[in-house]
């Protein structure tokens, strides 16, 4: 991720107390992460840093909006966001790993790069289910997808089996036949082997 300076945040000269900064999300950031749903998207992103002489404290709002594909149609859905975390920074030299609520650093460390934190916090800011508000699916998509009921299903096995021709009295006399020879020559090789 080349572009992951964009939501860096460099402590090191800042005094103890509290700073603020201010981020613009759009599609980069999705498009860095190759497995992401989120095709597109616009957040604003306020981190206020609270410096202590032992640990970084981040609170981070994140505002805005992405773009997924909708659960019911499939077209893309437009999403707002809005989210309120902290992430506590501690210095080990220890090697930790992120947990999603502490970040371990070095204390050779100079800043702190918040760029997996603000992907995670959107897409854990997503609902569970993705879609539009009612009326604003695509109608032919949904026609499409339309769920049938056992009434529905039924009258349709029904016409399934009218539909299908019956077979002839001659071909089941052809098939009484087959099986008439295959059971004799199969009597014929069990009393050889005897």
């Amino acid at each position: 991720m080349g572009f992951a300076k964009t939501y860096s945040i460099p402590y090191k000269g800042l005094k103890i107390g509290s700073h603020d900064f201010d981020f613009k999300v759009d599609r980069t950031l999705f498009e860095a992460y190759e497995a992401s749903e989120i095709k597109d998207g616009a957040c604003d992103v306020h981190v206020v840093l609270e410096r202590s002489e032992t640990q970084l404290a981040f609170d981070v709002r994140i505002e805005g909006y992405v773009v997924v594909a909708c659960d019911r149609c499939l077209e893309d859905c437009r999403i707002p966001v809005d989210y309120e975390g902290r992430l506590l920074v501690k210095f080990s030299d220890e090697v930790r790993e992120y947990d999603g609520e502490v970040l371990w650093l070095s204390p050779a460390e100079t800043e702190v790069d918040l760029t997996q934190y603000i992907y995670e916090s959107i897409v854990l800011a997503l609902p569970y289910q993705r879609v539009h508000p009612d009326g604003e699916c695509d109608p032919a998509m949904l026609e499409r997808f339309r769920i049938v009921t056992d009434e529905e299903f039924a009258r349709i096995e029904r016409q399934a089996a009218q539909a299908e021709p019956p077979i002839a009295e001659e071909g089941l006399s052809a098939l009484a036949e087959l099986k008439r020879r295959m059971e004799a020559d199969e009597s014929a090789k069990d009393d050889s082997t005897v």
